[in-house]
């Protein structure tokens, strides 16, 4: 019998919270449901990929397919450019048809063909190829920022205003997003349904009081600032949420609210279309806020104080920066109502028009800079800092990952801060590794894409001896799959120049072409590869001894976890020129994120137990973990990584 996933979120949601037990309740319901649709989640994205479930939209090519299995909706990752590329987009109310910002696009003339459904001649110097590289990594951010903001929603947990499980499964290269239900969205007429929001690009921006009201809760705990912007027609419409999200009523009575990509702002300092989804974590947002409402108590406390310098004020924001950490909860409560009127506008430096004064826009668009400035000039050097005195101890790419997000910091900063600490061996070789392996991951990804079923072990382990061994050829550039050049703008770019001379080949033709190129990678091709999007993505210059770094176990195990490959356990050499073969492949797992709720009190519990713990006050300390243990027993079992870490 298959369940109803959304109606037993849901219900769990509107379990009453007003006291501890019933906090607990509720904790422990959400917790259940959640995981069991994360399982049945990434059961039914593997099934889809290895095409074991048929589409709702057969007819569609097959990029664009969607599927409804054991209650779930599947859709691949796709973004608005690709589809522009490949066909004419229809928005839809669902979540997935149209996940992210349209922006313009080349002129496509599409025409049919035998083999491939439709394919797009591009009239533009910029190749398709090049295009579908851009699209891919827009893709990525676009659905790990519909996943952050998935998760702000549910911790804001706003009465009435619903939003749907969602879990991300990376599997063969391919991502698939998993959501619940919304009721009646698959039937019947869907222009009644959307409340608010709009799924034109801005062209028609639907509003409803009730469902703004239940926004502008939202927006108050997130940060977000209630503003004007003018639809298609020139009509002033208030907002307290991004444009491209969208509020449906099912029909069930419950109000939506998805496609939220940009919960937080832009980041001021990746302006740009090509940089659309580079926005700020939620982390740094808070941090941010806390700051500067410590300086506006301060001021309203000296109101007579003298100017500080430029160097007084970082050195100000830098002490901020150390009590926003290391604040307990009364502190968080004290500021609440002068952190309330820091709001940022989440609209400001993308391509919708906003209402309102100039001068009014200029103040929300210098706001989102200085919170820019403050992640770039406080935030990254006292991280750095913090890593150069031992305070922050990642030991691998997981906990350094971590520690990057708790401070509020993108991982596309990574290149950055790598050339902060190049002085220090061992954290020069963290983070150079953590780079590699990450563009190394993008590689691996479009070759698992294009190949067969029977293909996969040996494609991965061919990949895997370029990667660590010495696979050589004929020639390094020329030897480069599709697969590899689709990842590399730049280098796509030279390729298409180089082909312009021989026949041209049609989409499909290229594509079963590259099935079988993967034998002819080179150990130099694939670390070309690695280089170009470490350099392009990170702005990383990948030195030359970095291949033999690569040598590790740990860089093989990083890589695999990234992946999902699961490999033979045996003793590898790897000085040979290639020390893996197909039947060491085990297995490959999928990948998931997901937006499985965590318990807020046992956080707050943890963090005030290494408040204590800091200040020496261990009896204290140890009273906190232990009320965060047991709260995190009775909810999320004993087998919980919050758990363990109350025990350390």
């Amino acid at each position: 019998m298959q369940r109803d996933w959304n109606e037993e979120l849901q219900s769990c949601r509107e379990f009453p919270h007003g006291n501890p037990q019933e906090r607990i309740l509720r904790g422990r319901a959400l917790y259940k449901v959640t995981c069991d649709f994360v399982d049945a989640a990434v059961k039914g994205a593997v099934g889809v990929i290895n095409r074991c479930i048929p589409p709702i939209n057969p007819t569609d090519p097959e990029c664009f397919h969607m599927y409804v299995h054991n209650n779930i909706f599947f859709s691949f990752a796709v973004d608005s450019d690709y589809e522009d590329i490949s066909k004419d987009h229809k928005p839809d109310c669902q979540n997935g048809s149209s996940r992210s910002t349209k922006v313009s696009s080349p002129d496509v003339i599409t025409k049919p063909d035998a083999n491939h459904g439709k394919s797009a001649e591009v009239v533009d110097s910029k190749s398709e190829e090049a295009q579908l590289a851009d699209s891919e990594q827009a893709t990525y951010a676009s659905a790990n920022n519909d996943l952050k903001g998935t998760k702000a929603y549910q911790e804001a947990d706003v009465s009435g205003l619903h939003n749907l499980a969602m879990a991300i499964v990376d599997y063969r290269g391919h991502r698939v997003v998993a959501q619940s239900i919304i009721p009646g969205i698959l039937q019947g007429d869907k222009s009644d349904s959307l409340l608010y929001g709009s799924v034109d690009n801005g062209k028609k921006i639907s509003w409803n009081e009730t469902f703004h009201s239940k926004v502008v809760e939202a927006a108050k705990q997130l940060h977000l600032k209630e503003h004007v912007v003018l639809d298609g027609s020139g009509n002033p419409i208030k907002l307290a949420a991004t444009v491209e999200c969208k509020g449906i009523v099912g029909s069930d009575d419950r109000h939506y609210i998805l496609d939220l990509m940009r919960v937080t702002p832009r980041d001021s300092n990746y302006i740009g279309q090509e940089h659309r989804f580079c926005v700020l974590r939620p982390e740094l947002i808070a941090s941010f806020v806390e700051v500067e409402s410590i300086k506006q108590s301060l001021k309203q406390k000296v109101p007579d104080a003298p100017v500080a310098s430029t160097s007084d004020a970082k050195a100000t924001s830098v002490e901020g920066d150390d009590k926003s950490e290391e604040s307990s909860v009364h502190t968080h409560e004290e500021n609440d109502n002068s952190s309330s009127e820091i709001l940022f506008n989440p609209n400001v430096f993308t391509e919708y028009k906003l209402a309102g004064s100039a001068e009014e826009i200029a103040a929300d668009e210098e706001l989102v800079k200085r919170a820019g400035t403050y992640l770039v000039d406080i935030v990254i050097p006292k991280f750095v800092q913090d890593l150069c005195s031992l305070d922050i101890s990642p030991m691998d790419g997981q906990t350094l990952t971590d520690a990057l997000h708790l401070h509020g910091i993108n991982i596309r900063y990574l290149g950055k801060i790598a050339g902060m600490v190049k002085h220090l061996p061992h954290l020069w070789d963290l983070f150079s590794t953590e780079i590699i392996v990450r563009s190394a991951k993008h590689v691996i990804k479009d070759i698992l894409r294009q190949s067969l079923d029977h293909d996969i072990a040996p494609a991965i382990a061919h990949f895997l001896n370029c990667f660590v061994g010495k696979v050589l050829g004929a020639s390094t550039k020329s030897s480069l799959s599709n697969a590899q050049s689709k990842t590399l703008k730049g280098h796509e770019n030279s390729q298409t120049q180089k082909s312009t001379k021989g026949p041209k080949l049609s989409h499909a033709a290229v594509s079963r072409k590259s099935l079988s190129t993967y034998s002819h990678l080179t150990s130099d091709g694939i670390w070309f590869s690695i280089k170009e999007f470490a350099k392009s993505k990170y702005q990383f210059e990948v030195p030359d001894e970095a291949r033999l770094s690569a040598k590790r176990v740990a860089v093989l195990r990083n890589l695999c976890r990234k992946v999902g490959i699961t490999i033979a356990a045996r003793k590898y050499d790897m000085d040979a020129s290639s020390p893996f073969e197909a039947s060491d492949m085990l297995n490959l797992q999928p990948v998931v994120k997901h937006s499985v709720p965590t318990c807020t009190d046992a956080k707050n519990l943890m963090e005030a137990g290494k408040v204590r713990m800091a200040e020496g006050t261990l009896n204290e300390a140890y009273a906190l973990f232990s009320e965060a243990f047991s709260l995190l027993q009775q909810i999320t079992g004993p087998m919980h990584k919050d758990a363990a870490n109350c025990c350390r």
